[in-house]
């Protein structure tokens, strides 16, 4: 039982731990400081920010903690101080028990930077256990003929406390027989014995009570009593004897509980009562005395708790032999408890960091690891490892702590989350390892742009789509996360044909798909080349683009069209020539045609489709061009009528006709004297329209006539006048050049003035042009048109006028015809 001195005042305890402080010394890389026991909570310590090189504020911005193992924390940080102080209650006695020097070592950890710094308190021994014997009292038995000088080893008295305040002295209560000696041990301690002065006498007093009082140091002194009985009986020379007087036994520390470990002995040379030996312990620390059982009659000692040799290296204990008569022998037991593998190491994460950035630079810490294993030897070295395929490393610093780190930069994309495993394994045979896992996310950061997953793309869309129809979708891929991985899609500007990109098509930003904004015409433009960016939604925004050509596929949407013979813009026809001596297969004319499509779409082929003389002509497939088919008749009528029809191959196809007029004739007097006589019945408003475009020619021609006999007239005159002023000689000098018109004006107003006259055999829309004479060169008075003078044209001018005209006429009949 522990018995309370007075606690120490707060002035003394300061007192004291500003002495021991200033005596206190660092030692090497080692923060050092001593307190006493049994301080009230938040005692002074030392001033730790101090020695760290902090401010005390510091503490809390650098995340200073302390890192303690495998035992309740018994220290604290006050952050606003800056110094360490008491956690609450310490007691040296259940920390250190009796060891000399009781350091309590524990680690200040500077998280910010991952720094440990060892620090060591020295719990100072204060006086407050007084010395106690394991029993209260005790009985001895000796017989009346014990000689004088015979040596008791009494109880040994404990003190928890160590130095001065340990068990000082032992003293006796005042007998006449008894007197104490105290011996010194080998390892140091006092052992009382109680010495027997004078003979005893059974008949004089039957029992002897005496006081035992063990003593400590401390001031003040502390004690604690044994009661001793000491029994006077009968004699009995002979007491018990050990077979040794030390008993050695080593035994592994996972022995089973129950397992008889060993056995004393002792003998008795007595008879009877005086030769039975009984055994017990003597002198044994309590706890020793819960962990092992002794046969009080065999001397047979078992384990009944488990042996740790974590706790106990060496058990110490001490048997005592007595016979019935109350004579007792000694003897020494030593077990020894052999370490085991039977711990495995404890590994403990300090500090880790959950999620790191992909680009973490290598060397990075991760983690801050401490390992520990309980058994000593080989069974307490330990190693530290992951596994080798993983980016990072173990460094050991000292007092087996270890850094996580870093061996190269870090890929999100190949690797988003690492399950990392740490096996802290130990020496001893079998090893024993514990396994730790860190959960490590690897945080996306935008090193990644959208990837097209082709270069390039091509897309086909039948032209005259529906606005709004879907062309395209193009996807691209982000290889990162979150916004990061976020992709938006737009056109790169570009003009087609002047008008900008973005009227033709568009894109959905979010999704892609590309949708045309107006109908296509393949003849209008046959391709599109974009270009698509894919961009994210980092800082900084990445991006890529893709080219896609858009290619419009051609439609049958245009009917084929007919260049020749081109239609007149009132709708009639032309008229072709066919000679009545044309052989067969003599070419009349060619139907010349064109479609804008392309392809199949625009393969021609021609077919007669009506004719008005079945047979007579024929259409080329694939040329077009209007043959006689077999050789002209005179029965055959002079106006042929045929119908062309152009037809492409598109799907449906489409096609287009034309009307050809053919005259049958030799000659043209021979087509102009049968123009008159073509009628069509079916139509008399023909035939009458006919009539007055013939009569409207005839008197184009004869005021044709008749201008230019006018001309040739003045032409006459002014030669004439000429005549006449030469023979007067020039009278007429003053009159100005101007006012007549030569011969050679008569034929430059020829070789520009022109007409033209078209005619059709079947069509009542027939036309005449006549364009404006062009009256640069020529100039006439309007004086001498005014004149009634006689104009002298000779025959032979008029004649050659009139072949002119006529020539003139039938070459534009000709050129019409054709």
């Amino acid at each position: 039982m522990v018995i309370r001195g007075r606690q120490p005042s707060s002035s003394e305890l300061f007192l004291l731990c500003l002495f021991l402080g200033l005596s206190s010394e660092a030692w090497a890389r080692k923060i050092r400081y001593m307190v006493p026991e049994e301080t009230d909570k938040a005692f002074f310590v030392g001033n730790i920010a101090e020695d760290l090189g902090l401010q005390p504020q510091e503490l809390t911005e650098r995340r200073v903690r302390i890192i303690s193992r495998g035992r309740t924390q018994l220290f604290a940080l006050n952050p606003r101080s800056g110094s360490l102080v008491t956690a609450g209650r310490i007691d040296r006695e259940e920390l250190c028990a009796q060891s000399v020097q009781c350091l309590v070592s524990f680690n200040i950890l500077v998280e910010d930077k991952m720094k440990l710094f060892p620090v060591e308190v020295e719990i100072i021994d204060i006086n407050d256990n007084a010395p106690q014997f394991q029993l209260d009292e005790v009985e001895f038995k000796m017989n009346e003929i014990t000689t004088p000088g015979t040596r008791i080893p009494l109880p040994f008295g404990q003190d928890l406390d160590v130095g001065m305040n340990s068990l000082h002295s032992y003293q006796l209560s005042s007998n006449p027989h008894f007197s104490l000696d105290v011996q010194k041990g080998a390892d140091g301690s006092q052992q009382p014995e109680m010495v027997l002065q004078s003979p005893l006498d059974r008949e004089e007093e039957v029992v002897h009570h005496l006081l035992l009082t063990a003593s400590d140091g401390g001031n003040p002194v502390r004690s604690g009593t044994l009661r001793i009985h000491v029994q006077v009986i009968d004699a009995n020379d002979n007491p018990p004897t050990f077979t040794q007087a030390q008993y050695h036994m080593s035994v592994p520390e996972n022995v089973p509980l129950g397992t008889q470990l060993l056995m004393v002995k002792a003998t008795d040379p007595d008879e009877g009562a005086n030769g039975e030996v009984t055994y017990s312990f003597h002198n044994i620390d309590h706890k020793i005395a819960q962990i092992f059982q002794l046969n009080s009659y065999t001397g047979e000692i078992s384990n009944k708790e488990a042996l740790d040799f974590e706790e106990y290296k060496i058990y110490s204990m001490e048997i005592q032999a007595q016979d019935g008569a109350g004579l007792m022998a000694r003897a020494k037991v030593l077990v020894k408890v052999l370490d085991i593998n039977d711990n495995a190491p404890e590994v403990t994460m300090t500090s880790v960091t959950t999620s790191v950035p992909e680009n973490f630079p290598p060397g990075a810490i991760i983690a801050l690891i401490s390992v520990h294993d309980q058994d000593s030897g080989d069974n307490g070295d330990t190693t530290c490892s992951i596994p080798g395929n993983l980016p990072f490393k173990l460094e050991k610093l000292d007092d087996n702590y270890y850094h996580l780190v870093t061996e190269r930069t870090l890929d999100r994309e190949l690797t988003s989350r690492y399950n990392i495993t740490v096996t802290a394994t130990d020496q001893g045979t079998p090893a024993l390892s514990t396994e730790t896992h860190i959960s490590l996310q690897v945080t996306d950061i935008n090193d990644n742009p959208p990837v097209f997953p082709q270069d390039s793309y091509s897309t086909f869309i039948l032209e005259n789509n529906p606005r709004g129809a879907s062309l395209f979708s193009a996807t691209a891929h982000d290889a990162d996360s979150n916004e990061n991985a976020l992709v938006t899609y737009s056109l790169v500007e570009d003009t087609i044909q002047g008008a900008p990109l973005s009227s033709y098509v568009s894109i959905n930003s979010d999704t892609g798909v590309l949708y045309a904004l107006r109908s296509f015409d393949y003849e209008q433009f046959r391709d599109l080349q974009l270009r698509v960016m894919a961009c994210d939604n980092g800082d900084p925004p990445l991006s890529s683009n893709v080219s896609l050509s858009l290619f419009v596929l051609d439609q049958n949407d245009n009917a084929p069209e007919i260049l020749y013979p081109a239609l007149p813009t009132d709708g009639s026809t032309g008229v072709e020539l066919a000679p009545r001596s044309a052989e067969p297969g003599y070419l009349v004319t060619k139907v010349v045609a064109v479609d804008r499509d392309s392809g199949q779409n625009a393969w021609l082929s021609y077919r007669l489709l009506k004719a008005s003389e079945p047979g007579l002509f024929a259409v080329g497939l694939h040329t077009g061009e209007v043959r006689t088919a077999r050789a002209l008749l005179d029965r055959d009528t002079l106006k042929q009528s045929l119908v062309v029809a152009v037809q492409d191959h598109g799907q449906p196809p489409l096609s287009a006709t034309v009307t050809l007029t053919v005259a049958v004739a030799d000659n043209i007097p021979a087509v102009l004297a049968d123009l008159g006589s073509i009628r069509t019945p079916a139509d008399p408003d023909d035939s009458d329209l006919t009539l007055y475009l013939v009569v409207a020619v005839a008197a184009v021609s004869c005021v044709f006539l008749a201008f230019v006999i006018v001309l040739l007239a003045l032409r006459l005159r002014r030669w004439h006048a000429s005549r006449l002023l030469q023979a007067s000689g020039g009278g007429l000098v003053g009159v100005p050049a101007s006012r007549f018109v030569g011969v050679d004006g008569v034929r430059a107003f020829l070789q520009t003035y022109s007409h033209e006259v078209s005619l059709t055999a079947d069509s009542c829309e027939s036309h005449v042009i006549f364009p404006q004479p062009n009256y640069a060169d020529t100039l006439i008075s309007q004086e001498s048109c005014g004149k009634s003078e006689p104009l002298l044209v000779t025959q032979d001018l008029l004649e050659d006028r009139k072949e002119t005209f006529s020539q003139t006429k039938g070459e534009k009949w000709i050129q019409m015809l054709a």
